[in-house]
């Protein structure tokens, strides 16, 4: 299964903002450049896994919750992030993803 960094850094950017961080303030505090975090909140650039991990000490979240969308306390998997991606569609577009998803679930040949 390929990381998907843009669901990463949208993950990264919440937590950042849940605790009233701006990216000059995380940026300081890991010693790289704002550029470069906002490269990574964007998805087009990454952290390693040691700084990913003194991200995630800094911003109070597990680093299975910005990697996976799960978190220890949490059993569903994906689903704030598929309510925001809702949200932001019109009805017919829900109604497609609805649809497209139905389908692969139902269907055993899916994984």
């Amino acid at each position: 299964m390929a990381l998907d960094y843009s669901i990463i850094g949208e993950r990264l950017k919440k937590a950042r903002l849940a605790k009233n961080m701006t990216q000059e303030n995380l940026a300081e505090k890991i010693d790289v450049s704002v550029a470069f975090l906002s490269r990574v909140e964007c998805g087009h650039s990454h952290f390693n896994l040691n700084r990913l991990s003194q991200v995630c000490k800094l911003l109070d979240v597990s680093e299975g919750y910005i990697l996976s969308g799960t978190s220890d306390d949490s059993k569903s998997y994906l689903e704030d992030d598929f309510r925001e991606l809702l949200a932001k569609c019109s009805p017919e577009k829900q109604r497609l993803i609805y649809n497209i998803a139905k389908t692969i679930a139902e269907d055993e040949s899916y994984l």
